[in-house]
């Protein structure tokens, strides 16, 4: 079983997306179960209606799953666990003040080296604990060699135990931490690969040893993918617009053609352009690289035209929320847009009322009463020639306000081709502009 496991704490950002993506593809591949697990034990930072919202974004992308899980329904288990460890002497109760842990924090950024726990309470066994009758949490007991694993895309990784530390696993109210959560949830679940970003890469040996303490031995395999960086470099920060997946799609940019980007990111493709479906066939972990990519907001409009070049007319007209034969239109505009809001502002303003003629008022008025008059021709050559005799206009004259009144923009895609889109339609767009 494969999972997405996202914290309902903020907005999607393209990297998780990227995740849930990559964890499809893998579980259709293998023919898979993929579950969507909603990490919501952070009750501080949780905001309501974000799981739904995570939830609406990956229908919206395609993405398909068999079930979703809440972590927080799982406390038991963490719990029973926990103590579990705490009944064996793998973990301990620490009753550390914050106060004395901030002043060891303090000394080791002094003496300019990492902060690891003292070990202070390592050696409390559980009758003393109970004993005291205080607030304490409860942490493993750091591995006593290396913690190695092979990464699907980062190759063979080893942890010394000075990397793992004695680290945290329950908290003084009960709660599990993340990596304690985790890697509970992923032995129920009986998770045989997780996919997930690099900035997880840490988290790994700590899941790792939680789960050989508790004598668990099926073997999770891992693939951290890369880091995204921004245009600058550096890595892609959740305030910079473009990260989120929500203001992607508020931008115009179709489902589609973000998933066709981000499988493309840092890989090598049969194809630039491809489908989800598509990419299912040939997807390989071994292909992406182990360096990070950088997000090309170009390349995505690039992508994200070709997607919208090949939906069919009656798709394209519903998204654009217009009458299906303004469709070839829209195709045309293609050209100088590449999203569906910029394509919108293009359409919309052909079809809105209002004009602006400036100095082309009178001419435009002419040849809106001639258009109005006569049977349109198949043919934008005999159009033009009808028009230019009955209005004796010609030059700048003629196909400045002629434009307009077809488009209302002073300039775009050739005249011919915008005749041979909308020549069934003229009358109707050309009767209610003023």
């Amino acid at each position: 079983m494969l999972r997405f496991a996202p914290s309902p704490t903020g907005d999607m950002h393209i990297g998780n997306l990227r995740v849930a993506i990559l964890n499809f593809i893998v579980a259709k591949q293998r023919n898979e179960r993929f579950i969507i697990r909603i990490e919501d034990t952070d009750r501080e930072r949780n905001i309501e209606g974000k799981d739904k919202e995570i939830l609406a974004i990956l229908d919206r992308f395609g993405i398909t799953y068999d079930d979703v899980v809440y972590q927080s329904k799982n406390l038991s288990f963490h719990q029973n666990f926990a103590y579990k460890l705490l009944d064996e002497g793998k973990a301990f109760a620490c009753f550390c003040t914050a106060e004395e842990l901030e002043q060891e924090r303090q000394k080791a950024k002094e003496e300019k080296r990492p902060y690891r726990y003292s070990g202070k309470c390592e050696n409390i066994t559980l009758q003393e604990a109970s004993q005291r009758g205080e607030p304490f949490v409860v942490r493993i007991k750091k591995p006593d060699e290396r913690l190695c694993f092979e990464d699907k895309i980062k190759g063979d990784l080893c942890f010394d135990p000075f990397e793992v530390d004695s680290f945290v696993i329950l908290r003084a109210d009960g709660r599990a931490t993340y990596n304690f959560a985790c890697a509970i949830d992923d032995m129920l679940y009986d998770i045989t690969l997780v996919i997930r970003g690099e900035d997880h890469l840490s988290n790994t040996p700590k899941q790792i040893h939680v789960r050989k303490l508790l004598g668990y031995d099926k073997e999770i395999a891992y693939a951290h993918l890369p880091i995204i960086l921004n245009e600058a470099g550096k890595k892609m920060s959740k305030r910079e617009k473009a990260s989120s997946v929500k203001w992607l799609l508020d931008e115009g940019f179709l489902p589609q053609a973000i998933a066709n980007y981000l499988i493309l990111l840092g890989n090598k493709t049969p194809k630039e352009v491809f489908t989800l479906d598509e990419a299912i066939e040939w997807f390989d972990l071994a292909d992406i690289s182990k360096s990070p990519a950088k997000f090309d907001i170009e390349k995505l409009r690039f992508i994200n035209r070709a997607h919208l070049k090949a939906l069919p007319k009656e798709e394209l007209a519903k998204l654009l929320n217009v009458d299906e034969k303004y469709a070839d239109l829209a195709k045309l505009y293609l050209e100088e847009a590449s999203t569906l809001k910029e394509l919108k502002e293009k359409i919309d303003r052909v079809l809105q009322c209002d004009r602006d003629f400036g100095e082309f008022e009178e001419e435009a008025f002419i040849l809106k009463n001639i258009i109005l008059d006569i049977d349109i021709p198949e043919d934008f050559d005999a159009f033009k020639k009808i028009l230019m005799e009955r209005s004796g206009l010609k030059g700048k004259k003629f196909f400045k306000p002629l434009r307009l009144l077809l488009t209302g923009a002073p300039s775009g895609p050739e005249m011919q081709d915008i005749y041979n889109a909308m020549k069934n339609s003229i009358k109707e767009v050309v009767s209610c502009s003023s």
